[in-house]
Order: structure tokens, then sequence, then C-alpha cells
């Protein structure tokens, strides 16, 4: 929860090539207080049965840019390999089966007193991020 004095951030991943949360992925969660300023790891999370993660660490007092990292590549690896049959042209079939994306890192700015929810929307070969609500 944000204060006025902190951000708070919150995260969920929809994987858009099956139209359903993706669960048990790691996300771990980084903050700095200024662009010179070193990242320092908070801690992380993993997604939910709904993709969400309840439970990221609190923003330290004077956050300035936070990092959430996305561990995808075991979730893409276990899903890819059981949808690419079903496809006549899927990308495992014509590729070496390796996950494309093994990671996710988005960076963005925070405000004290702001909440920023960052929804994942994932697919085998792309991805996108915006700020929810």
């Amino acid at each position: 929860m944000s204060t006025a004095t902190t951000a708070s951030v919150s995260t969920h991943i929809l994987d858009t090539s099956v139209g359903r949360p993706a669960e048990g992925v790691a996300v771990h969660l980084a903050a700095r207080s200024g662009r010179a300023a070193d990242w320092q790891a908070l801690g992380g999370s993993a997604t939910d049965t709904d993709g969400r993660c309840k439970d990221l660490p609190a923003l330290p007092e004077g956050t300035t840019h936070v990092r959430l990292d996305f561990e995808v590549e075991p979730y893409l690896a276990q899903t890819v390999n059981k949808q690419a049959d079903a496809q006549q042209d899927a990308p495992a079939n014509r590729d070496s089966g390796a996950v494309f994306f093994p990671e996710v890192a988005i960076t963005f700015a925070v405000n004290p007193g702001e909440h920023y929810h960052v929804p994942l929307l994932l697919n085998p070969f792309g991805y996108s991020v915006y700020r929810g609500s």
C-alpha cells in the first residue's frame, strides 16, 4: 500500500496465447532512489492461479525507479510444449523449441503516494506491458 512518502507496486500476468492467467511465474522486485543509484533487490513472489502477485514487498521511502523481473522461461517452456502440436505450423515445430524470451525486465519511474499496477501480457513470441489501475 502506498503512503504519502512511498509508492506501491502490483502486477499480474495474462498468457494471451491461451487467454488465461500465467500461474507460477517468479517475479522479483528491485528499486533505486535516483538514476545514478544502485538497484536494491527487495524480494519477490510468484503468480497465483489468477496470475497475480499479491505479496510483493513494500517500496522504501525515496524510491524513484522500480524494476520488475519476470522469470517466464519455465512457464513458457511447459506451456509451449503443450500447445505446439495442436497447431499445424506452431512455432515450437518450426524452431529449436528454445524459449525466445527467457525473462522480461520492466523498469519504470514512480512518484510517492501513487500505486502502480503493471500487467504483463505474455505469449511465446512477444509481450506487452502497461500501467493499469
